[in-house]
């Protein structure tokens, strides 16, 4: 299906676009094999532009779930006065548990190193971005599991950051979003660790692939329906269940009592519908849900605050949302979550 004939993309999105659809593997295409997808991504041009400066970073291993290897974590200090009206104190800056996207295939720590870092810096929060196992080699639940077993030991291990347990938030984009929100109802049923927020980037939330956006945006936007079809192969398997919550967290039967939720979408992405309606079945369960929806962007354009100016408005607000989670916790007045 192509795009519709008037580009609904901003026309600064456009280009850009094309640049990168023309850099990325032809998944369910040309390209079948994730090993050869993950070399093609290797081989790519380097970012141009210099990496947020946070106070330090460093690279460590935390233990995974039973039986499962460790789990590879970069750890993101902000400067101490990355906080606006002072500095923080030791042990009260929010943290973030940070999930990268990639369609639960591809991406690693280094490929979303920018996003990671400008979310540290922006929010004044220490960020945990994580690891976890990909598919096709560690299927479903193997991602999720990780996601879980790192968010319960950052809650463990928070005052050692620097950070304060009571300001926790989970985040991620795309497959990072998926894992976050699933993470929170995880978290919640099995009684902890206690989530402040979590903060979903064009979450995948619905893997039965059928939103009017899937099919309205299935080409011509970078992420394309080929390519989430491809995903969900790798991940689920030729038995998995697209229904199950813990891949479809849209689908669970009772999403009350989940954290406050900040949600961005873009309208031209084909997860977009997903996204928007997930907010709608938290919001109806009586979880406090904040959104920004961009009409004009794609999928992937929170990664470009260099080059976008939505991608810029979007990153704020998500660092906003992050960071009032320790100031509420310093002023019961504040309710926090009004970006976008």
């Amino acid at each position: 299906m192509t795009p519709d004939p008037v580009d609904r993309l901003a026309p600064e999105a456009r280009p850009l676009v094309d640049a990168i659809a023309a850099a990325f593997p032809d998944l369910g295409g040309a390209v079948t094999d994730a090993v050869e997808a993950r070399r093609i991504l290797a081989a790519a041009p380097e970012s141009p532009f210099p990496a947020p400066v946070v106070g330090a970073v460093e690279d460590r291993e935390i233990p995974g779930p039973p039986g499962a290897p460790a789990i590879p974590v970069r750890v993101y200090l902000p400067e101490p006065d990355a906080e606006p009206e002072q500095d923080a104190a030791p042990g009260s800056r929010p943290v973030v548990v940070f999930f990268h996207g990639g369609g639960w295939v591809i991406c690693d720590l280094d490929s979303h190193d920018h996003t990671a870092r400008a979310l540290c810096r922006d929010a004044g929060a220490v960020v945990v971005s994580v690891d976890y196992r990909l598919a096709p080699e560690a299927p479903f639940p193997a991602a999720v599991e990780d996601a879980y077993a790192a968010v319960c030991w950052v809650a463990d291990h928070a005052p050692e950051l620097g950070a304060d347990p009571g300001a926790l938030t989970v985040a991620g984009d795309s497959a990072g979003g998926n894992l976050a929100a699933v993470v929170a109802q995880i978290a919640r049923d099995e009684g902890g660790p206690d989530i402040a927020r979590q903060v979903l980037v064009y979450p995948a939330t619905d893997a039965r692939q059928k939103s009017g956006s899937f099919d309205a945006n299935a080409e011509g936007y970078f992420l394309t329906a080929a390519h989430c079809g491809w995903f969900r192969e790798q991940y689920l398997g030729a038995d998995g269940d697209p229904a199950d919550p813990r891949v479809s967290p849209l689908l669970a039967q009772d999403l009350a009592g989940l954290p406050a939720a900040h949600i961005v979408t873009a309208g031209c992405d084909p997860l977009c519908d997903e996204g928007r309606a997930y907010g709608k079945a938290l919001r109806d369960a009586g979880v406090a849900v904040t959104e920004s929806h961009f009409p004009q962007m794609f999928h992937g354009f929170f990664g470009f605050p260099e080059l976008l100016e939505d991608s810029r408005q979007a990153l704020a607000g998500a660092a906003e949302v992050i960071a009032v989670t320790a100031r509420h916790r310093k002023n019961s007045g504040d309710q926090g979550g009004n970006a976008g």
